[in-house]
């Protein structure tokens, strides 16, 4: 798979907009759509970093599509993030007990 497949596999993996995307690196809607399209061309490097720190994913990740652990963990940091900040400042408090004995 090329840039193109894996960034659409990543943006409906985390549940991720094309707006939304664009509005965290800064680059136009329009540049990502194209990116995005069948005859789209790979972004240059620096936007491609952009993107994949966005995405919480390496560059070679989207580029090459290669699976790392150290990303693969990083990806569910924002749902759990999402999760942890829905909870009562007393469960909270509980889970990080719970992850310290963890650790």
């Amino acid at each position: 798979m090329g840039f193109r497949e894996n960034l659409k596999d990543e943006l409906t993996y985390q549940d991720i907009t094309v707006k939304e995307l664009a509005s965290r690196t800064g680059i136009s809607k329009h540049t990502i759509d194209h990116y995005l399209t069948k005859n789209g061309s790979q972004p240059q490097a620096e936007l491609a970093v952009k993107i994949a720190q966005a995405l919480n994913v390496t560059v070679e990740a989207l580029v090459l599509g290669k699976d790392y652990d150290f990303p693969k963990i990083q990806r569910d940091l924002p749902d759990l993030n999402k999760q942890l900040e829905a909870l009562s400042d007393r469960d909270y408090e509980f889970v990080k007990r719970i992850v310290k004995k963890l650790i």
